[in-house]
């Protein structure tokens, strides 16, 4: 399995991708766009031409982005603020983004459900959603890939269930896969810190959804226990999924050829500088973490 890290873009893409050379990763996920804006500035050819080259010389795969946290697919239409409109344009600007810098996917949660909304109704606001926003974009890629939620209030995607209903009102369209969050599962209530939990979730996963949908993992610790619904980060290895949980994951020969992205903390004023790469202490711990496990697993193999 191959693991990375989420990048700040500050200074540019390009020095995401230094950032993710100095943390010796091998995968990576940005923001194609200030995260707390609807909409970004167009991104010129010479700079997408630029990040395309830097990933490729540092060999980086899959790049993924994350897209904008204002986005809600499952908003309703007519809502307070235009939301939902607002949300689908939003959603086709990062797919174009993500298209001109030639990742492999955007990440995006499936979003909240107003008051009043079922869980069927708000799935289908998804769909109808990225049927939308693909429309803009038409084409084969990038992948819009649904991240599994905590389950906190009225979120949508919580239950494999969700993310099952959200492909199906899609027709399971080869344009959609699903990303898994360690941090998420833990909270929603799928015991991945055990060996049973572990082994049925990843049989719920491959039962509602199917592995081969499932293209990225976020790992993130837990500082709330299983089912809290609470989607709060630790670092690897100091939560409640814990080293085995991690282990589990990287010892899994269906998902080895996955990445793993962690999320965790940075130090502020070095993680995004703007001007120059530094070490961050606290991506390397986590990096390293995860990279201890891995080597378990080759020299076992």
């Amino acid at each position: 399995m191959r693991i990375g890290a989420h990048m700040s873009a500050a200074g540019g893409g390009t020095r995401a991708v230094e950032r993710a050379v100095l943390h010796e990763c091998e995968a990576l996920q940005i923001f194609a766009k200030n995260n707390a804006r609807w909409l970004g500035k167009p991104i010129e050819a010479d700079e997408a031409r630029r990040f395309r080259e830097a990933v490729d010389a540092a060999g980086l795969a899959p790049v993924v982005s994350h897209a904008s946290y204002l986005i809600n697919p499952a908003a309703v239409p007519g809502g307070s603020g235009n939301v939902r409109d607002k949300s689908i344009d939003a959603l086709a600007d990062e797919l174009e983004r993500a298209r001109l810098l030639g990742l492999m996917g955007v990440v995006v949660h499936p979003g909240v459900a107003a008051p009043g909304v079922s869980d069927d109704e708000a799935m289908a606001l998804v769909g109808e959603a990225a049927r939308a926003a693909f429309a803009r974009v038409p084409g084969d890629g990038p992948l819009l890939l649904i991240e599994h939620t905590a389950g906190q209030g009225r979120s949508i995607g919580h239950r494999f269930e969700h993310l099952a209903g959200i492909l199906e009102r899609l027709d399971a369209s080869p344009r959609v896969g699903v990303c898994l969050d360690t941090c998420h599962l833990l909270a929603a209530g799928y015991d991945i810190a055990s060996d049973e939990g572990y082994r049925d979730t990843i049989a719920d996963l491959d039962r509602l959804v199917g592995l081969d949908r499932l293209k990225v993992i976020h790992a993130n610790d837990s500082k709330r226990p299983l089912g809290s619904r609470l989607d709060r980060h630790e670092h690897i290895g100091e939560g409640f999924v814990g080293l085995e949980g991690f282990r589990r994951l990287l010892h899994d020969p269906r998902l080895a050829h996955l990445a793993m992205v962690i999320e965790t903390h940075k130090t502020p004023g070095i993680c995004d500088h703007p001007k120059v790469a530094k070490p961050d202490p606290l991506d390397w711990r986590n990096l390293n973490a995860l990279r201890e496990l891995r080597r378990e697993v080759c020299r076992r193999g």
